[in-house]
């Protein structure tokens, strides 16, 4: 009973051992230094409307814009764009490497059969054992079953630090996959919005040039009377050609803009065509920009998570290259049946079996293990720079964005201004007009003047959304958790086999 208690407490201390001995440092998570608040530029103008606010961002943060087409390309992107269906296999790649250093961790065991027919020498060891018990041993079978088991006792934890440094590579697959979403949905807001100021510009400028062509028959019959010179037709001319000349751009444009939208839901050019031919208004910022706290960006945006994932593995691949220094210690055995005749392996008395450990410890190895350490070690530096980085450039690049978000809002609202002055320079013209104080083409120039402010607007707007997008890209989008949940259903189905032995 004494006996058993000791190979209790024994087995105890060993698994104590186990757990708790680990070579090489622990990782610690980087502080990303946030700054307190966001600079958000100087006070807004009174007739600003949108305004940024430090509320949670939203998952879905393109509905913001209340399009309800937008919001069916996008979730149309997250079930067809070949991107993301790329990343998706990264990750397959990523548990692949990771299964397979978790089977290091748990015992092998393997079942071999063999036949063998075996003809022994005359004059060998067997042959004379045999002629002095006085029997004649030249040739025969050897049948075989059994099972063949090993296990590496990892005493210093490098299996464990190899099994961290994977898990922390998959982590980094799948903010790699966050990333290329987050992406894809940005690029497909800023073409939709892109090409929604397209159509807007390109109707304008139709109606613009009908301006420009009522324009130039007034003058040229004013040619005709005597009350204009060939200089006032030529000039009317030009102006109208001027403006023709950018409706071929942006139908061009307009064209790029649609086969863009096809490429990123996976469909050949001309597909939405279609659908995306009808035109509509520019998507509207919203009067509120939730932008979330300074402090929650590094756990938002992908790229940093990836960069604190990579340094957590180059991390662990320390201990992997100092476990290598340490004796490896392997429990074998082995169990079977071998027989001289088939019909034997049935019997008891056919039972073989050895078991044991063996010990490999590195005595001369050329500094190869120094080598892998040092490269180690400087990749865990290599890492954390790069963590540094990605935080720097982060902040740089909201900082940036917001910058431009705010400046084009003053500049759409001044342009709103100017709009609706030449809108009331109109109203003035046609009463000059309808007075019989002004002839009609002051009326038209008046006309030709508010639809190019209108065209400078329309193109504020669309730069305004364009902005929009790309601050809340640089914000790392909504945190959403179904984004890996739908991948994780994803891959179960494609790969619902590769959590099964062997």
């Amino acid at each position: 009973m004494s006996g058993l208690r000791t190979f209790h407490l024994a087995g105890l201390g060993l698994g104590v051992l186990l757990a708790g001995c680990q070579v090489g440092p622990d990782f610690q998570s980087p502080d990303a230094k946030a700054p307190d608040v966001w600079r958000v530029g100087p006070p807004a103008a009174t007739d600003i409307k949108s305004h940024v606010v430090s509320d949670t961002i939203d998952a879905s943060w393109w509905g913001a814009f209340g399009d309800p087409l937008l919001n069916d390309l996008e979730q149309r992107a997250g079930q067809s764009n070949l991107s993301i269906a790329a990343s998706a296999q990264r990750i397959v790649q990523s548990r692949a490497i990771r299964a397979v250093a978790g089977a290091d961790a748990v015992p092998s065991l393997d079942a071999n059969a063999s036949y063998e027919r075996q003809r022994l020498s005359a004059n060998g060891q067997l042959a004379s054992i045999a002629k002095g018990s006085g029997r004649s041993i030249r040739s025969g079978d050897i049948w075989q079953f059994g099972f063949d088991a090993s296990w590496e006792l990892d005493l210093w934890g490098r299996v464990a630090r190899n099994i961290e440094a994977s898990d922390a590579s998959l982590e980094a697959s799948l903010q790699d996959h966050r990333d290329v979403v987050l992406a894809v949905r940005a690029e497909i807001a800023r073409n939709y919005v892109d090409l929604r100021r397209i159509q807007a510009t390109l109707a304008l400028n139709r109606e613009l040039a009908g301006t420009a062509s009522h324009i130039l028959k007034l003058v040229a019959n004013r040619s005709t009377g005597g009350t204009a010179t060939g200089i006032d037709v030529a000039n009317a001319r030009s102006l109208l050609e001027r403006i023709d000349a950018d409706n071929p751009r942006l139908e061009q444009e307009q064209e790029q803009a649609i086969n863009a939208i096809d490429l990123l839901l996976g469909e050949q050019p001309g597909t939405l065509r279609p659908t995306l031919i009808e035109t509509g208004p520019v998507p509207p910022v919203p009067s509120q920009v939730p932008i979330g706290l300074p402090s929650d960006l590094a756990r938002r945006r992908p790229d940093i998570r990836r960069a604190e994932a990579q340094l957590h593995a180059a991390t662990a691949e320390i201990g992997v290259a100092e476990g290598a220094f340490y004796p490896r210690i392997t429990l074998s055995g082995d169990a079977s049946l071998q027989a001289m005749q088939f019909r034997d392996l049935g019997n008891w008395s056919s039972r073989q079996f050895g078991i044991g450990p063996g010990v490999s410890l590195p005595i001369f190895q050329g500094g190869r293990l120094t080598g892998n350490l040092e490269f180690s070690k400087a990749r865990e530096r290599e890492a954390a720079i790069a963590y540094h980085a990605a935080v720097l450039d982060a902040w740089r690049e909201v900082d940036d964005k917001l910058a431009a978000y705010h400046g084009e809002q003053q500049r759409n609202a001044r342009l709103a201004r100017t709009v609706e002055a030449d809108r009331r320079a109109l109203s003035l013209a046609h009463d000059r007009f309808d007075g019989g104080v002004a002839d009609f083409v002051s009326v038209l120039e008046a006309r030709r003047t508010m639809l190019s402010s209108q065209q400078a607007l329309v193109e504020s707007q669309g730069t305004l959304a364009t902005d929009l997008i790309g601050l809340y890209k640089a914000l790392g989008g909504g945190w959403d958790d179904t984004v890996v949940t739908v991948l994780e259903e994803k891959l179960s189905q494609v790969t619902g086999s590769s959590g099964k032995n062997p």
